[in-house]
């Protein structure tokens, strides 16, 4: 079985090229990561019938390399490098510390524009809110559907703000993607294998959320639908995962994950510690350690009359708490090392 082959960076141009002729010449196709000392060719596809011994040989080959998981181009063995996502104007990387924020439901075009202005004031980046949204009971509000999209748009162009929001199937992909800069897959659907290869086809970045019974090695396989469609534009999100303890939080938020993930993989990984807790007392203090876990970012809901919310009210913070949080977390990320 063969997945990598690791070339010294300094081998000419055309002993690279004999390599990866020879991977499509059997079928394969190939992902190339430049380095200064190497040159990693990741191999896609199905290889386990395929031997190390064909690519030894070749001039510039220091080493043919086997992984052993469901996952590959999601791992830093086939791309060492921190991959860097491009939302609308704004870098998510190692660099920078990108919060976004805004309510869990779009309800009117004046509770989305003053949360959108509240929050560029305050160091929110990007501007989240569900124009649809899968609830637990039908009879809950289940967003606006295209006329919060077209809120969303018209917020957008006003602020400047890139937009996050979810999309629920395959068929609402393209609609969806008209507006948002980030595409969003919801908790509930992480094992929605035609929306990830659906959103695979895209060239717009995907937040994908850990499912509420999902281990790292499942979120990490669903991820690599996507990558394996063809989008590497991914951000891996942490959001809570169901424990026996329903009394004091809504979910376990898994903090434990954010190290793991960074390890594993070389996809940004955001933390939401409002849907992580689903208590707005526990926001704070849980946003602050994910910072210090190294969390590339935060999703946070906030509204401005939280107590009049459609849905997750409960879990949304003021305004005052959501300035409060940007105080209170920032030099947490200047010891990081990152830029707010």
């Amino acid at each position: 079985m063969a997945d990598i082959i690791i070339m010294d960076g300094k081998c000419p141009e055309e002993n690279i090229n004999a390599v990866i002729d020879k991977i499509k010449m059997l079928g394969f196709d190939v992902n190339l990561s430049r380095g200064t000392e190497k040159i990693i060719i990741g191999i896609i596809g199905d290889t386990r019938e395929l031997s190390e011994e064909v690519f030894v040989s070749f001039p510039g080959v220091i080493d043919v390399i086997s992984i052993l998981k469901d996952y590959k181009l999601v791992t830093r063995e086939f791309h060492p490098a921190d991959t860097t996502v491009f939302a609308g104007n704004i870098v998510i990387d190692n660099k920078h510390f990108v919060i976004a924020a805004g309510p869990c439901s779009v309800e009117s075009y004046d509770q989305m524009f003053t949360t959108a202005v509240f929050i560029k004031n305050h160091n929110g980046k990007i501007l989240r809110g569900g124009a649809y949204k899968p609830r637990t009971s039908p009879y809950s509000f289940v967003g606006l559907g295209k006329e919060g999209l077209a809120i969303l748009k018209d917020v957008k162009n006003e602020t400047g703000l890139p937009v996050i929001t979810e999309v629920l199937a395959p068929e609402e992909v393209e609609i969806v993607a008209d507006v948002a800069d980030i595409l969003q897959i919801g908790a509930r659907n992480m094992y929605n294998y035609r929306l990830l290869e659906r959103v695979g086809r895209t060239s717009i970045p995907v937040m994908l959320k850990r499912g509420f019974q999902a281990t790292i090695g499942e979120f990490l396989s669903c991820a690599e639908y996507i990558l394996k469609a063809g989008n590497n534009q991914v951000i891996l999100c942490e959001r809570g995962i169901r424990t026996f303890d329903s009394q004091f939080t809504r979910n376990c938020l898994d903090l434990s994950a954010i190290p793991v993930l960074k390890k594993e993989s070389h996809l940004p990984v955001f933390v939401d510690p409002s849907h992580g807790t689903g208590k707005r007392e526990l926001v704070i203090p849980m946003s602050r350690a994910a910072v210090a876990a190294g969390a590339d970012g935060l999703i946070v809901e906030v509204h401005p009359k939280p107590e009049e919310a459609l849905s997750d009210g409960y879990q949304s913070l003021t305004f005052d708490l959501f300035e409060k949080l940007i105080k209170e977390i920032t030099p947490f990320i200047h010891i990081m090392g990152r830029i707010i």
